[in-house]
């Protein structure tokens, strides 16, 4: 059976294995996470009781869908605090942005219209259809620029799993950090990117998790998976190996 079997049911619920989310969508309004500052607040509450005591939203910035500036995403985040503090919920909060990688984020990024997590670290994105053109020298070029680039969901993309799995050694070899969804060792999405996510952590390439919030029904999917022995069996893999709550001082 390998590793890791299939989702079964735990009795206690487990608190996440970090502290700091890296990677979720509760920012109100900017993208296709939550819609308004009452859902957010309500996904806070959520996350709160999963051992969350610290978020680095991360709202979208994606060519034509999502072209997002400082100034609409730091009046989202203003507008998240002010509620958070209204309902006298208390949490470390601040901004970074998941970042396709597509033109605009290439222009944002030469104008300093980027705000990468402490330390320089930065969330970067793939198409979902295909790998970006010469993504290997985009990554190189970044850490020349001093920046040190975080692979969001690699385990999603189907030309990866399905197609080229050697791109996951290539990629993490050359020194390129991989976060993975907690929803996809939830089974999220399909059985195919849970799997993918697995082989991720028997390879010790898993550096960060996150849980990429958007809405109530995730949070429903990653309560169920906290019940879990799969979240158990996951958890024990990856003690030692995040940098989630070590590398953002």
């Amino acid at each position: 059976m390998g590793l890791f079997s299939f989702l079964s049911k735990s009795s206690d619920p487990l608190c996440l294995p970090f502290a700091t989310d890296i990677h979720c969508h509760i920012l109100p309004d900017v993208d296709d996470g939550s819609p308004d500052v009452q859902t957010s607040a309500e996904l806070v509450e959520r996350m709160k009781s999963w051992g969350i005591s610290r978020i680095i939203a991360t709202p979208h910035i994606t060519e034509s869908s999502f072209e997002n500036t400082p100034e609409t995403l730091d009046r989202a985040l203003d507008a998240l605090k002010s509620e958070l503090a209204k309902r006298k919920i208390s949490i470390d909060l601040s901004r970074s942005s998941e970042n396709r990688i597509d033109d605009y984020f290439r222009t944002q990024l030469a104008a300093g219209n980027i705000t990468p997590y402490p330390n320089n670290y930065i969330l970067v994105e793939n198409s979902f259809i295909q790998e970006p053109w010469q993504l290997d020298q985009f990554l190189f070029d970044l850490k020349l620029k001093g920046y040190r680039p975080i692979l969001a969901h690699p385990e999603r993309f189907f030309y990866y799993f399905e197609e080229h799995p050697n791109r996951y050694d290539e990629l993490h070899r050359a020194g390129n950090l991989f976060q993975i969804n907690v929803l996809s060792l939830a089974g999220s999405y399909t059985r195919k990117e849970k799997k993918a996510a697995e082989k991720l952590i028997e390879k010790g390439y898993v550096d960060f998790l996150g849980t990429d919030l958007h809405n109530h029904r995730h949070a429903d999917t990653i309560d169920a998976y906290l019940r879990s022995k799969d979240a158990s069996r996951h958890f024990a893999a990856l003690k030692g190996c995040l940098f989630n709550d070590r590398v953002f001082i």
